[in-house]
């Protein structure tokens, strides 16, 4: 080939430098391009409950509660007497075992009885209903007649004869808090509601008023109605 020939399409140094540029490039991206599609070891997500998911979004909610406090190291917290489901009545009179008991909510008469060691031979317990549900802070007296019960009358052997003539209903505007608790199904809790009751309304003016008492039902009003007057 003639020299002007190889002179005129021989490539340059700049173009020589221009190619190598390119060709650098080129390499540059093909190795990023294979190292950012190369596999990756994938991480498994934490488990987390429910409940505590639900606390942190109220926690960073704003106006939430803020951050939750952390229990004692080693300390379970213990739940309140209610998230316990327990509740505490008083059983007195002719039983084994009287005195406070605790039992679980929804316990009835007999549980209690039991939980008392039971009732004690010859006890005549016609007017007890033992399948009643029991309320938390009421009395269970076993033994004593309905009547003699509602007039706070104490001891007597059951089954003994009562006084003659039917005792005089307990009055609702007059009763003390002691009175009261001699009542069937009624306790201290129930008992304060009454004089609460009556310290607002200025005192009974009908036996039918018990019912806007809580934790009086129809069940215990008719209980109640044929042992106490306004």
């Amino acid at each position: 080939m003639p020299l002007w020939v190889r002179l005129r399409c021989g490539p340059t140094p700049r173009a020589l430098a221009a190619l190598a540029l390119v060709l650098l490039a080129a390499v540059c991206l093909a190795v990023f391009h294979f190292w950012s599609v190369r596999p990756q070891a994938v991480r498994a997500p934490e488990a987390v409950e429910p409940g505590a998911s639900a606390a942190v979004e109220d926690a960073l909610r704003p106006g939430g509660a803020g951050p939750l406090p952390r229990p004692a190291a080693g300390v379970p917290p213990s739940p309140p007497p209610e998230a316990a489901g327990q509740i505490v009545v008083d059983v007195s009179g002719k039983v084994h075992r009287p005195g406070v008991q605790r039992l679980p909510a929804g316990s009835r008469v007999a549980d209690a009885l039991r939980e008392a060691g039971g009732v004690r031979p010859g006890t005549d317990v016609t007017g007890l209903n033992r399948a009643r549900v029991l309320m938390d802070g009421e009395q269970v007296v076993v033994g004593l007649p309905q009547a003699q019960a509602a007039a706070g009358t104490t001891g007597g052997a059951a089954g003994a004869p009562g006084p003659p003539g039917p005792a005089a209903p307990l009055s609702l505007s007059t009763a003390t808090k002691e009175q009261l608790e001699t009542l069937p199904g009624v306790g201290p809790v129930l008992a304060q509601h009454i004089i609460d009751h009556r310290t607002e309304s200025g005192g009974f003016r009908s036996v039918d008023e018990l019912r806007q008492i809580k934790g009086i039902g129809d069940r215990r009003f008719a209980d109640l109605q044929p042992l106490v007057q306004p």
